[in-house]
């Protein structure tokens, strides 16, 4: 049944993408095109030109061509970087083509360069995230993390996480600003359960920019990625309304006071409640995420602006698990697992942050940023859970009338969880940053001091019982492996590979794990940096450079690093559009208090920070197909590390050694191609091959994978429409990665050789619009929105089964212990509707 479903939902969606791509361009003629242009009369390109979901870029010449539906008092809307934004309302009949030229006037008190500054941002190579992609993407872990996941070198095993590994990195080496200030997440957080919303609304962002590496001086102190994020200024009244299965949010936007003041305000619930129902065990779940965000801007004159950026975000995550039954194993050894639990999760984490930022422009060459802040996280891990497990072997025979039954009890054992784990953290600072712009030369400088506070309260301990027996860690191992041939009784695919040791050793009655640990840390880090950019031509070729220089001090080991990064870019004056560029720099990582403390609880006071180098080399190449604009990005990457800090990590939940202790680097090939693969829309393609390893001083194994060494992945997102009627469409989201490398717990890095399963996964979201933007309808109640539409989303529509991580059973009769896999989401039907007014 769960197949015939799956074939019928790819007949509709196929039935959706193939008729487009054979006929949108015959069926819909409607068009508009025109030329825009400056106050003196040049040619702007780059000018970003929209009716409803519709849009194309003019070229260079400032001409534009976009095909859109027929209809009465249309708006089409002309948006470029520093000039006033502007529409013009029109009617066209169907098969028309009609012509709309336009004039943009330059915003006061921006700087002149504003060609320069788009040629800039491709220097830097940095890729921007659109607000309509955004939205239009489908799974249950959208929003802008979401897409980027489905960018080249960004990875993520997890859809109920919003959390992501860029080229090697861990999660927490990604670096994330909003409006220029850094934001962290949740430190305590072990799965994706737990995690719910992001740190970042999806419904107020204007502006998103991503780089993978080799990023400038004034990007903080990380060694992956750098995730910039500006939320959007209003320039009238507005709201967003959206519900889902999953939640729902509330977004306000408006100008008041002479338009002195504006204010953008959103609010957000979430629920997993429908995709935790589709795990293997059963119990009571509650799951609750709420969370509101404020921007509010105030203008006190042409030259000082004063603005608040506040945050208050909870996530509740309560459970009472009852059973679990996972089958896994070959066609030769088919396996059940039974879990009776007793007990209770409860997990609580709030998060509090308010920024105020005044900002003056005494010209509009110069601009200055004062900045205070304040972040605090509390955060509870309370769980007391006992389980009584069965291992029990599968009757495989297909004439048997028992078939699917358990046919012999392999072992029985229990486990008992417990935490009552505490965290309190404050993170307070001062900064300065500014701009000095001079056309084609500019000047960046900042300075941030910071201040810490950590409150630490950590008690764990794991108890396991196998047969009578009480289990303590076995210090060594033999490990075998057997690979799936078959699938259950229900047709479900069984756990991809089944993983085993043999204990070779006796045992102490002790607990299996035991922590107990307390700290409070007081630390300030002060942070300084300088850039210089010159953007300059010779023989026609344009030339851009970027140097800059960092420096961070931190009183809790009085550890002082000097990074210095650059960049050179070239465009040469070629047929073909492309940009090559040549970046590297020292990237250290200072801890935070995750890195600090090791797997007893302990913390390290000689910590020190860990250092990547990086060599980037890339293209960026514009081209034209079917006569629509398209982008190739490739990129080749080399990271020399140092001083680094092991860690093993199991859903999302990352331990570390505490130790400097290793070196590795990290090397590979990202690639994409985006643009409009069907007029009008945006799509892409990406795929990534990679390796990561490190060398961990005194286990004599030389270089082994890290915990992140994901070798291959590819990743789709294609957007579709009814060439006949624009209203319906289609996203689907498609991602194939290769498996992460595991081990038994507690065993070495060295000897988790073995690899997950590889994560495969489809998502497909159709779309009805009951009310396109711009568009009159004889209905009065749908011209009460200005858009309105309605989606169904499949989310895992193959219905794969895919593996985060591992629970290890012990069977004491033949000492061997099995890891089972802990599966993720099945195949879900959510139902959204959005409202814009």
């Amino acid at each position: 049944m769960s197949y015939r479903f799956a074939a019928i939902a790819l007949l509709v969606a196929f039935s959706f993408l193939i008729p487009n791509h054979i006929f949108a361009q015959k069926k819909r003629p409607t068009a508009i095109e025109g030329t825009i242009t400056d106050a003196e009369g040049g040619p702007l390109d780059g000018v970003t030109v929209s009716v409803g979901s519709f849009f194309t870029l003019s070229d260079k010449d400032g001409k534009y061509h976009l095909d859109i539906y027929d209809g009465d008092k249309l708006v089409v809307s002309f948006v470029n970087y520093a000039y006033y934004s502007d529409t013009i309302m029109f009617s066209i009949e169907k098969g028309q083509l009609k012509i709309i030229d336009k004039q943009m006037k330059l915003m006061p008190n921006v700087l002149l360069t504003v060609e320069v500054e788009d040629k800039k941002a491709r220097f830097e190579s940095r890729t921007a995230v659109k607000a309509r992609d955004i939205e239009a993407f489908a799974g249950p872990g959208s929003g802008v993390e979401g897409v980027l996941k489905s960018y080249a070198g960004v990875n993520s095993n997890n859809e109920l996480s919003s959390q992501y590994n860029v080229r090697g990195g861990s999660f927490d080496e990604n670096l994330t600003y909003i409006n220029g200030i850094e934001v962290y997440r949740p430190f305590l957080v072990s799965n994706g359960q737990q995690e719910g919303l992001s740190i970042v609304n999806e419904h107020m962002v204007d502006n998103v920019e991503f780089s993978a590496g080799g990023f400038e001086a004034r990007y903080g102190d990380k060694m992956s990625s750098v995730l910039d994020i500006t939320y959007r200024q209003p320039k009238d009244f507005a709201m967003t309304a959206e519900a889902s299965l999953l939640g729902g949010s509330l977004t306000y936007e408006d100008l008041m006071f002479k338009k002195r003041f504006s204010a953008l305000v959103g609010a957000r619930y979430r629920t997993n409640q429908l995709l935790l129902g589709s795990l293997d065990t059963e119990g009571d779940f509650k799951p609750s995420y709420t969370d509101i965000q404020a921007y509010l801007t105030y203008y006190i004159s042409d030259e000082w602006e004063v603005s608040f950026l506040g945050t208050f975000g909870r996530n509740k995550y309560e459970v009472v698990p009852e059973t679990r039954n996972t089958d896994f194993g070959t066609f030769q050894e088919s396996l059940r697992l039974t879990v009776y639990f007793d007990g209770k999760e409860d997990y609580d984490f709030v998060t509090k942050f308010g920024a105020l930022t005044a900002i003056n422009r005494p010209n509009q060459k110069l601009e200055l940023r004062y900045t205070a802040s304040v972040f605090q996280t509390t955060e509870q891990e309370y769980f007391d859970i006992i389980g009584a497990y069965r291992l029990g072997e599968i009757n495989n025979n297909l004439g048997s009338d028992d078939f699917g039954e358990i046919s012999f009890i392999r072992g029985v054992g229990s486990f008992q969880n417990y935490a009552r784990n505490n965290l309190d953290i404050i993170v307070s600072n001062l900064a300065h940053d500014g701009l000095y712009d001079n056309k084609d030369v500019n000047w960046r400088w900042g300075l941030k001091v910071q201040n810490e506070n950590v409150l630490d309260s950590y008690k764990e301990w794991e108890m396991i019982d196998s047969a009578g027996y009480n289990i303590p860690h076995p210090p060594s191992f033999i490990y075998d492996s057997l690979i799936v041939t078959t699938v259950d009784s229900t047709g479900r695919p069984l756990g991809g590979i089944v993983y085993s040791t043999h204990d070779t050793t006796g045992h102490n009655l002790e607990l299996f794990e035991s922590f107990k640990s307390n700290a409070n840390i007081i630390s300030t880090r002060v942070n300084a940096y300088v850039e210089r950019s010159q953007l300059f031509e010779v023989n026609d070729d344009d030339f851009y450079f970027n140097i800059g220089l960092r420096a961070s001090y931190w009183s809790f080991n009085n550890d002082a690093v000097l990074s210095p990064r650059g960049s050179f870019s070239w465009k040469p004056d070629w047929e073909k559009d492309m940009v090559w560029r040549f970046a590297t720099g020292f990237y250290y990582q200072p801890p935070f208090y995750r890195e600090m403390r090791a797997l007893d609880g302990e913390v390290n006071p000689d910590i020190k920070a860990q250092r990547s180098i990086h060599y980037v080399l890339s293209n960026d190449y514009r081209l034209t197909i079917w006569n629509r604009p398209f982008v190739m990005q490739t990129e080749i990457y080399y990271k020399d590390y140092d001083n680094l800090i092991p860690y093993d990590f199991e859903n999302v939940r990352i331990r570390y050694t505490a130790e400097n202790n290793a070196k590795g680097f990290a090397t590979g090939i990202d690639y994409r191609i985006s643009g409009e693969f069907v007029n009008g829309v945006d799509s892409w393609f990406s795929f990534s091959l990679m390796t990561v390893q490190e060398d961990i001083e005194g286990d004599d194994a030389g270089y082994i994978p890290r915990p992140t060494d994901q070798r291959f992945s590819a990743k789709v997102f294609f957007q579709d429409y009814l060439p006949r009627d624009p209203s319906f469409r289609v996203s689907l989201t498609g991602s194939f990665a290769t498996g992460l490398p595991f081990g038994p717990p507690q065993a070495e890095a060295s000897d988790k050789d073995f690899r997950i399963p590889a994560y495969r996964r489809v998502d497909i979201g159709f779309t009805k619009v009951l009310k396109m933007e711009g568009k009159t309808y004889k209905t009065n109640f749908l011209n009460k929105f200005e858009t309105l539409y309605i989606t169904a989303e499949v989310f895992n529509l193959l219905g794969i089964n895919n593996t985060i991580s591992y629970l290890w059973v012990k069977d004491i009769s033949v000492s061997r212990e099995y890891a089972v896999p802990n599966y993720l989401t099945g195949r879900i039907l959510n139902i959204k509707l959005v409202a814009k007014f």
